[in-house]
């Protein structure tokens, strides 16, 4: 699973986990809430209740009057419509209930049957001692709709507690609010959590957008492709990219030195061999003619590894470059004309030609001394494998923001067994006329050249016969 997906499901769950849990502790908060409302409204309910019974109580006691138990099944019975937001009140739903100083029902407005009992309850005791009292109840076991809320005054006559009114209201009354807050909040929650998810998306991307470009980085430093440094310059990421900067940087100086080493020490050992061959045999008595051959040859060969170190520190110098050392605009007429005059003397002894094609006021940004070079070497190769009397074409024109230089011979072509391996360092090919390998190193040092100035080089078989080197620059470097 990749890390964006884990990254988004682990913080959508987390959104989720903490939306539950906002709501519900929201919800409970708010039903706290309803009931701190309820039960401060049923204080007042009962003062003034008991008040109205005071106002009939005696030395004897509360005398409970007709009149006041009518007035209270008249409001119980009254049909109300009392439209409270969402929810419509109909009737009453109180009870009220008087007691004596011996806690003894004196009324009960939900039956009758109950007066003369015991009602010994948390609310009426200490309402009777002086203190607040209040209770939250079942009025049936296991019956959620049955759960009321009772708060008791005292009926006070001539300064003394002689009863009290406890007033009780089932908690069942509030839930069509507690529901519709409830619903509210939770239809808020899922929106603000889509809005959160949709902004997840881009944070996200902006999240994993420095870990895909290590990635990327890492898959180009291990397929052997030139990868640009990363540009991550903030934070940990940037500290990363540094750390894996630093460690290609190690890794390919390790790997370069062990390459080169059997490289140049494979490509050494044909000229040291001739070298010393020809030495030990010059120790000889020989004729004149034959000594001057052998002295020549020790020349040639000495000659062909000093070409070889040369080329190689070149190469090399190459390599451990990121970008050109001097980037300027370049008029790519001025440097074919350059590269043809240059190697006028050679294309002359071969009897060849160039034909060249250049789009007007082709231009690129780039270090001309090495661009020369590059294409010193495709000219160099097109001669050397063109038969005498061809010629060799030159097409420069702009695509793309790129520059693309062909260099087309009318030679035998790659063989089949050497496309893959042509940019390959050392690989070389035999010449036609039969003449000595070159170092195998010039079209690699072109492929470096390219990937200097964010370019690239291909070789293709023609149709009609020949080799075309494509060599593709970027016109801003």
């Amino acid at each position: 699973m990749k890390i964006r997906s884990r990254l988004f499901i682990t913080v959508t769950l987390i959104m989720v986990a903490g939306l539950y849990a906002f709501v519900d502790w929201i919800v409970e908060d708010v039903r706290l809430h309803y009931f701190i409302t309820m039960e401060e409204s049923l204080v007042d309910t009962s003062v003034l209740l008991a008040e109205e019974v005071s106002s009939f109580a005696s030395k004897d006691g509360i005398q409970m009057t007709e009149n006041f138990r009518k007035r209270i099944t008249d409001a119980a019975n009254r049909k109300l419509h009392a439209k409270i937001y969402n929810h419509t009140k109909v009737k009453m739903n109180l009870r009220v209930v008087v007691v004596d100083q011996e806690s003894v029902v004196k009324y009960d407005s939900r039956s009758r049957k109950t007066e003369g009992s015991l009602y010994n309850w948390r609310d009426v005791r200490l309402t009777l001692n002086g203190k607040y009292g209040a209770r939250a109840t079942y009025e049936r076991k296991a019956d959620p709709t049955s759960f009321y809320f009772y708060v008791a005054a005292p009926v006070i006559f001539e300064g003394k507690i002689i009863g009290a009114v406890s007033v009780g209201k089932p908690v069942s009354s509030i839930m069509p609010f507690l529901q519709q807050a409830r619903t509210r909040l939770i239809i808020s929650g899922i929106i603000a959590f889509f809005a959160i998810l949709l902004l997840l998306v881009p944070i996200s991307l902006w999240i994993v957008q420095p870990v895909r470009a290590l990635t990327t980085y890492a898959h180009n430093v291990r397929d052997g492709q030139k990868a640009a440094p990363l540009k991550l310059k903030y934070g940990e990421m940037g500290e990363l990219a540094q750390a894996f900067e630093e460690m290609r940087d190690a890794l390919e100086g390790r790997e370069y030195v062990e390459e080169y080493v059997q490289s140049l020490t494979h490509e050494m050992k044909s000229p040291l061999a001739a070298i010393q061959g020809a030495a030990e045999l010059l120790n000889e008595e020989m004729p004149p003619e034959q000594r001057t051959r052998f002295l020549k040859n020790i020349q040639t060969e000495s000659d062909r590894l000093h070409g070889l170190v040369n080329r190689m520190l070149a190469l090399a110098s190459i390599e451990k470059r990121k970008e050109p050392a001097r980037s300027e605009p370049i008029k790519i007429q001025e440097l074919i004309d350059d590269v043809t005059d240059s190697l006028l003397p050679l294309l002359q002894e071969q009897d060849l030609s160039i034909i060249c094609s250049i789009e007007e006021n082709t231009t690129l940004r780039g270090e001309y001394f090495l661009l020369r070079q590059a294409l010193v070497n495709l000219v160099q190769n097109a001669i050397s494998f063109s038969p005498s009397k061809s010629k060799i074409k030159m097409n420069v024109f702009s695509k793309d923001q790129n520059v693309i230089i062909e260099v087309c011979d009318q030679g035998t072509g790659i063989p089949d067994y050497a496309v893959e391996r042509v940019f390959d360092r050392f690989y070389s090919l035999p010449r036609p006329d039969g003449g000595a390998k070159s170092s195998g190193l010039g079209l690699n040092f072109v492929r470096e050249i390219a990937h200097l100035h964010h370019g690239s080089i291909q070789l293709f078989n023609q149709t009609e016969g020949g080799t075309m080197a494509v060599l593709t620059l970027s016109e801003e470097t």
